[in-house]
């Protein structure tokens, strides 16, 4: 495959969503972005990270409340000269910019929606049974089973306002993405095997 082409990643907390990226991009050979966005969108625009971690995949008014604490930017304070879809869009324009510049897989950030109008973007939906899902957070966090279930709720709230709320799709719905596969049944690997052969029969000219 010649031409440019993305993979963006949408995931259910817990679900290994990241790992499977990580090891799509290992395998095309091509660039991986998650919260390294945040990074880009901060030096793009001037504005502090931290406007940005706060800001990471939380709906409007969710982060409204994240910033009144009053977060200060120079002399101003933040709702004096920034709004929230202003940073949605900013993380927007670096994921058109990275995405016209070279092949990559980008994981959540409705970068499936953003790229819309690119005919080379393969949108890929990963989720998981809660019990996979439970021991998955339980091992990567070190917290009991109770606090798992707590951590995923909260989760499984944050991610779907977010994108219902800037895209016109729906958060994990199958017809909202190219492939939606269940890592729990295959593993890591065997998804990855499976989404790798996938991408390729897709974008084969």
């Amino acid at each position: 495959m010649d031409d440019k082409f993305v993979i963006t990643i949408g995931r259910q907390f817990g679900s290994c969503g990241k790992e499977v990226g990580q090891e799509l991009a290992k395998r095309f050979g091509i660039e991986f972005y998650d919260k390294k966005l945040i990074t880009l969108a901060s030096k793009e625009s001037g504005l502090c990270q931290e406007f940005f971690e706060k800001a990471d995949e939380k709906n409007s008014g969710n982060l409204l409340q994240a910033f009144a604490a009053g977060f200060t930017f120079g002399p101003f304070q933040y709702n004096d000269f920034l709004s929230n879809d202003k940073l949605f869009q900013i993380q927007s324009d670096v994921i058109r910019k990275v995405a016209s510049e070279h092949s990559c897989v980008i994981v959540g950030r409705c970068a499936d929606y953003i790229l819309r109008d690119n005919k080379r973007c393969i949108n890929v939906f990963i989720h998981a049974s809660m019990e996979e899902r439970v021991k998955t957070v339980m091992n990567r966090q070190q917290i009991t089973e109770q606090e798992a279930h707590e951590m995923i709720r909260k989760m499984d709230k944050t991610r779907p306002n977010y994108y219902n709320f800037y895209s016109d799709k729906e958060w994990g719905v199958a017809s909202s993405y190219h492939l939606s596969v269940d890592s729990s049944l295959l593993g890591v690997g065997a998804t990855v095997d499976f989404i790798e052969e996938f991408v390729k029969k897709a974008l084969k000219d």
